[in-house]
């Protein structure tokens, strides 16, 4: 008798050629399977993500399912395979679902987080977690107005990289975000499913309209008209993260606590004074 579990997920990217099995690749699928397979060496198992995350794209609170006939209670699967896992992955939760339940068909949103240094200097703790843009001071407001036309059913086709196995472009983007805290902005975006490297396009061409090199019309005409030959700046990938996936139903018991991703909101103090007066 086989039982299905579904798991949140915490990775580094970094080291990793995306979330699905590739040939002689490291991936993150590929290495759950392989630990998952060490508990339950009766027959293969297939880890299925809701998202499928590209080489070097992060996630805080990636959600996956697995059938195993292993005699571990499901409570204890994540620290079973948090014990042989890498550093760079961790479960964080592991519950039992019904078998008609689906990491990915039953998700009602994937949401993104994009973080972009905008310093004007290198720094070595964000280098793996954002994109450094530091020629020009991004524009917000802009990029905001941009963001906000984007909500509803759309064809993204402009945003959508060759190789997808899709039907159509079209997926309804439900929420949007974006905020400068100090150097950083960080740009967060809700749909209920994301064309195939669609949010590292749409952030390059973000990024443009931030720094005045695309207008916000320019911008507005390249996705609404398909124009995906115009779309040639792609986000590197290390920026971007994974953050939520949500479902009808409440299938996990923390979910408050796997946004674990930094979102770098804490207060910037001018001085000691002012730290002093903040209360946490």
């Amino acid at each position: 008798m086989t039982n299905r579990t579904a798991i949140v997920i915490q990775y580094d990217g970094s080291d990793f050629r995306g979330w699905q099995n590739q040939k002689d690749s490291k991936t993150v699928q590929g290495t759950l399977e392989e630990k998952i397979a060490e508990l339950d060496p009766i027959r293969p198992v297939k880890v299925i993500a809701a998202g499928r995350t590209d080489a070097g794209v992060h996630a805080s609170g990636q959600v996956a399912h697995f059938d195993c006939s292993a005699p571990i209670p499901v409570h204890k699967w994540a620290s079973a395979l948090n014990g042989r896992l890498p550093e760079s992955i961790k479960v964080l939760e592991a519950v039992k679902v019904s078998s008609n339940w689906h990491a990915c068909y039953s998700a009602k949103y994937r949401r993104y987080r994009y973080s972009i240094f905008n310093g004007s200097y290198p720094n070595i703790f964000l280098q793996n977690i954002s994109w450094h843009k530091y020629r020009f001071r991004l524009d917000v407001n802009v990029m905001r107005d941009a963001l906000n036309d984007l909500l509803g059913l759309h064809d993204f086709s402009a945003f959508q990289k060759a190789g997808s196995n899709r039907s159509n472009s079209f997926t309804t983007v439900q929420d949007v975000s974006i905020c400068r805290h100090g150097d950083i902005v960080k740009v967060e975006i809700q749909a209920s499913g994301f064309l195939y490297g669609m949010v590292r396009l749409l952030m390059g061409q973000l990024v443009a309209v931030g720094e005045k090199r695309l207008s916000l019309e320019e911008f507005r005409n390249r996705w609404r008209q398909g124009l995906r030959s115009e779309v040639k700046e792609a986000a590197p990938p290390h920026g971007l993260c994974l953050i939520r996936v949500g479902y009808e139903e409440k299938i996990f018991t923390k979910e408050k606590s796997f946004d674990t991703f930094p979102g770098f909101s804490l207060p910037i103090f001018e001085s000691s004074k002012d730290a002093k007066n903040i209360k946490f």
